[in-house]
């Protein structure tokens, strides 16, 4: 019955709201949220006379009202079509769909287009909400957040459960920022419910790291103290053991896999250890105070993640184009933009006077200040306009090199042969720092495929032994592997 009734409404979809105001699906967000629609009586969009009493409009204007208060839970909800709110959401539209088509309009053409509207709408929300549930994205996301629950699982959580220890080394570490960045990586094209997705996912695996990185740290830690030391130490090493057991408990919790346990019942564990801390006497004893601190602090360490259970539903920092330091690093790369087409003018010209330096490398430092707050969304932004500073000051060099260059009389062939593929290699970095398109741009193939080629030519030179030009080919290989790098990165599309 839902299906048939939405199949039947598509065809007419023109997105207007019941009163003329066109719905956009969820899409014009002002900071990531959604946009609040500001209605009018009918009269003001319609020369024709309305019915504004009649029984047919009376429950438009009621479906109206249930309709904004459930669009911006759509245009926010962020999960996947098995869960309960998207069942919730997708019920109570398909319902309110299913009165509308209900109102006998009495064949009277102004309460038709009203009623019309009002499906138009409500159809919009139902298609937003399955759009995103259903977006490759949100699909990507949901794959990624899979394999880090079964890498956390396996090797941390499971073991602890079973009485054993935790497997956690440098390998479970790289594995875990490697999933990090793969995140960063998934494109949201600006949609609130793929954002706050991406951001919520992020934040419990960063903060899943953060945690198994500080329990590395303690491993390596001369603690507990001996019990010998003061009667205090007894109790602080049986915190100790609870704080290792809370430890796995939070992280069974940050990545959905602790079925019994609650942030706010293992936050009341962790204030009990703390407030029993606090009622050790230690007699003054520095050693023991250190010791009581440490296992306070690591405490600490852990309350300070369980508030992630709301993060990114009652906050708005899944909308990094409205982040302070998002901001900073846009007003760099507007900079660096403005000093790269004059980098590029003055090459056209041959003039080689132009030579910003001093000012990109106040750029460098500028972005080194920029504070991430540990978001890997913000780091990844600051990487990248790090990258744009670096790759015109690697073009600056060259061309200076190119121009000065005064080979002799005895100049092994080889190296000049190398020195060759180097000035091909600059015209290509021009082009690709001017190159503003999309990768499946045949200029950017053509751009590939010719850097491709001066890689395979320096690959037959032959330094004949000499090692003047096996490092003068190394740093031509590495300079052309660069610039392949800076292409992928200007045509990868990636946004916050």
């Amino acid at each position: 019955m839902k299906r048939a009734t939405r199949k039947r409404t598509r065809s007419r979809i023109q997105k207007k709201s019941l009163f003329g105001k066109p719905f956009d699906g969820g899409k014009r967000m002002d900071h990531g949220g959604p946009q609040q629609q500001q209605h009018h009586h009918p009269m003001e969009h319609q020369q024709q006379p309305y019915y504004p009493q009649h029984p047919a409009m009376m429950r438009l204007y009621e479906v109206q009202k249930e309709v904004a208060s459930l669009g911006p839970q759509v245009c926010t909800f962020s999960g996947l079509q098995h869960d309960r709110d998207y069942k919730r959401l997708e019920r109570e539209l398909t319902r309110l769909l299913l009165e509308v088509d209900q109102v006998d309009t009495e064949g009277k053409p102004e309460l038709q287009g009203a009623r019309k509207r009002a499906a138009q709408e409500v159809e919009g929300l139902l298609r937003y909400l399955e759009e995103n549930a259903t977006h490759p994205s949100r699909g990507a996301i949901e794959e990624l957040s899979e394999e880090a629950r079964r890498l956390v699982d396996e090797r941390v959580v499971a073991p602890q459960r079973s009485g054993g220890v935790a497997e956690i080394n440098d390998e479970l570490v790289d594995a875990l920022q490697q999933l990090v960045l793969r995140l960063t990586q998934v494109k949201t094209e600006g949609r609130v419910p793929l954002r706050k997705a991406r951001y919520r996912a992020l934040t419990r695996l960063c903060a899943v790291q953060d945690v198994i990185e500080g329990r590395t740290q303690q491993q390596t830690l001369p603690l507990p103290l001996s019990g010998d030391t003061h009667e205090a130490v007894n109790r602080i090493n049986q915190v100790m053991v609870k704080v290792s057991v809370a430890r796995g408990q939070l992280v069974a919790l940050l990545m959905g896999l602790s079925g019994r346990d609650s942030c706010a019942h293992l936050s009341r564990i962790l204030t009990e250890m703390q407030v029993e801390l606090d009622a050790l006497d230690v007699s003054g004893n520095a050693a023991i105070r250190n010791y009581r601190k440490q296992v306070v602090e690591e405490i600490n360490g852990l309350l300070k993640h369980l508030d992630l259970e709301g993060e990114g539903e009652d906050t708005r920092r899944y909308d990094l184009a409205q982040n302070n330091s998002i901001r900073e690093i846009e007003a760099v790369r507007a900079h660096v933009s403005h000093l790269r087409e004059g980098v590029l003018r003055h090459c056209v010209m041959g003039d080689l006077s132009f030579r910003p330096k001093a000012e990109l490398q106040s750029l460098l430092t500028h972005l080194d200040q920029v504070d991430t707050a540990k978001n890997p969304c913000i780091r990844e932004a600051r990487r990248r306009a790090v990258v744009e500073v670096q790759a015109i000051v690697t073009f600056l060099d060259l061309r200076e090199a190119l121009a000065s260059r005064q080979p002799g009389p005895n100049e092994h062939p080889a190296h000049r042969a190398v020195w060759l593929v180097l000035g091909s290699l600059s015209d290509l970095q021009a082009q690709v720092l001017g190159f503003d398109g999309k990768r499946v741009d045949k200029s950017s193939m053509m751009l590939e495929e010719l850097l491709t080629k001066q890689l395979l030519v320096l690959d037959a030179v032959d330094p004949d032994g000499d090692e003047t030009t096996k490092l003068a080919r190394k740093q031509a290989v590495k300079f052309a592997q660069n610039i392949l790098n800076y292409l992928d990165m200007k045509t990868d599309q990636w946004e916050y």
